[in-house]
């Protein structure tokens, strides 16, 4: 096929059935984690499973899709009407249980043409402790229900024994059900669009136009990569655990490639991740660097070359626990941008906060009786580039389109008061463009018998400053109990709590670009003026009265 018109109408086409996709499981989910912080994401693949067009939703999310359905599709024999699940990391789940892959696939003239995708956070799916995560487990067995690739429906009808496991695993089962069912939905919706769309163009047009995107793809991935800088580079970083973490990255003419053979062996507790999830990682940087205005597709990644090694962190084995795998990802993540920061200053500014911080707060909700499960990420501080200062209260790289749950929506559903939201002040980030400002949110915990189960990482090694910037603030969370003495930490988990207790989350400021004492009066002073730098800070750090 030679019609450009048409391929762009078609690839326009699919662009908009992903995002019908995420609208349907937004509008239709039960979880406030789905329908407002929107810890989601959906896309559709080709027959094969390679990613054809991105959804809205965390990019890191969205990155899962294609290498689940490939194992969907290599296990099964798909039918029109059938519908998939996984969470295992080792059967295309990727990241940790919580995170279901439902995938339908769609057919044109008898023919597998495309799957339709979804993939979002479930607040518990059983295992050792409520919310399915623990920063105690030891292995995948404690963290819940694994779905090692299953058919949830045949033909077009549930297969209700399934539904029945998954339901008699969870603390939330009808909250888990309606989530998935949300899912199915959503996967529906899409492939009902492909199927008129197929019909309308014809199936040879269709697959040829997939195809054409995905070189195109490429093509503009291979172009900005003959733009990047040429060389090899390493780096070696120490984690908040003393564990070191090493990358060695060679960046020439026909691949970008990342090696991280030479690290830890996989760890006894679940901050580990597999092979996949660090390639996501490395698929989310490469991206920006190359080409970040534009949907991502398997054609994108093409250049794109990792090197692992099996038993490591990054490459753990069945059965390691990966609960945590997501902080695991992000710090390679973050790693690899410090080591290619100074040779690419006008692509990569300088460190974020760099972390989830994901708060899972539970217990009774003081109204209903009912168990609840709150589950937030958390919003920080950007480090500053050249001519600008970081952003404030943002995701990570790693969350994209994301929000915070509204204060109202948590109190309703969460049996919490939200105390204070507000920007964290603390020194840190200071530079000739400043790093952006983390937050300090407050809850006041009215739950008889709760808990709180945290994983904070950049606690003891805040975000990297860049050409004399000052580095960040470090991320941690401080309990108050009532009648005790506060407690800090940076990971925490099953800490009992009581109606009346307090608990703060604190996010790191981003790390600042250029000496500090190079910065403007003029803009310290507007940032006093915004409530940014408070006068005595600008006065000790600035010099500026």
């Amino acid at each position: 096929m030679h019609d450009p018109i048409t391929q762009e109408i078609i690839q326009n086409s699919l662009q908009a059935a992903a995002d019908e996709m995420f609208t349907a499981m937004r509008r239709t989910a039960m979880s406030s984690i789905i329908y407002e912080v929107l810890d989601m994401g959906t896309g559709i693949t080709d027959g094969a499973g390679e990613i054809a067009s991105s959804g809205a939703g965390i990019p890191s999310f969205v990155g899962v899709l294609d290498k689940a359905v490939k194992v969907i599709a290599a296990k099964f024999g798909p039918a029109p009407g059938d519908v998939f699940a996984t969470n295992d990391p080792w059967h295309g789940g990727v990241t940790h249980l919580n995170d279901i892959v439902v995938a339908m696939p769609v057919f044109s003239d008898g023919r597998l043409i495309a799957w339709t995708a979804t993939i979002a956070h479930h607040s518990d799916v059983g295992g050792m402790a409520p919310g399915s995560l623990s920063g105690e487990a030891t292995e995948i067995f404690q963290e819940g229900l694994r779905l090692p690739a299953v058919r949830l429906v045949s033909g077009g009808e549930p297969i209700e024994p399934v539904f029945r496991i998954i339901e008699a695993n969870s603390r939330m089962p009808d909250i888990l059900r309606g989530d998935l069912w949300a899912a199915i939905a959503s996967v529906r919706i899409g492939c009902a669009r492909l199927e008129a769309l197929a019909s309308k163009y014809g199936t040879a047009v269709f697959e040829a136009a997939m195809k054409s995107f995905m070189d195109h793809g490429e093509a503009v991935a291979r172009r900005e990569l003959s733009r990047l800088p040429k060389g090899s580079w390493s780096l070696s970083e120490e984690q908040d655990d003393g564990a070191v973490f090493n990358v060695a990255i060679t960046v020439d003419d026909e691949a970008f490639t990342v090696d991280l053979r030479d690290n830890p062996d996989q760890r006894p507790d679940p901050f580990n991740t597999c092979r996949d999830g660090v390639m996501i990682a490395a698929q989310m940087l490469f991206k920006s660097l190359t080409d970040p205005d534009s949907p991502a597709n398997a054609g994108s990644f093409r250049p794109l070359r990792l090197l692992t090694r099996r038993g490591s962190v990054f490459d753990a084995q069945a059965p390691a626990a990966l609960g945590f795998s997501y902080e695991t990802e992000l710090r390679i993540y973050d790693v690899v941008w410090r080591c290619l920061a100074p040779h690419m200053p006008e692509r990569l500014g300088a460190g974020h906060f760099a972390s989830v911080c994901g708060t899972f707060i539970g217990g009774r909700h003081p109204d209903t009786g009912r168990p609840f499960t709150i589950v937030e990420p958390q919003v920080g501080g950007w480090g500053a580039a050249p001519g600008a200062d970081g952003n404030s209260a943002m995701f990570s790289t790693a969350h994209g389109e994301t929000y915070t749950c509204p204060a109202e929506i948590s109190e309703a559903r969460n049996g919490l008061v939200v105390e204070r939201m507000a920007l964290n002040c603390e020194p840190g980030g200071e530079g000739r463009f400043t790093g952006g400002r983390g937050i300090v949110v407050d809850y006041r915990l009215r739950s008889e018998d709760g808990f709180v189960t945290a994983g904070f990482t950049r606690s003891r090694y805040p975000a990297w400053g860049l050409a004399g910037g000052r580095d960040g603030s470090p991320n941690y969370l401080e309990f108050f109990p009532c009648g005790g003495a506060p407690q800090r930490f940076a990971l925490v988990s099953g800490l009992r709590t009581g109606c009346g207790d307090r608990l703060r989350i604190v996010t790191g400021n981003g790390g600042g670009l250029g000496a500090p004492e190079l910065r403007e009066r003029h803009l310290v002073h507007e940032d006093v003026r915004n409530g940014l730098i408070p006068p005595e800070r600008a006065r000790a750090v600035y010099r500026v009265s």
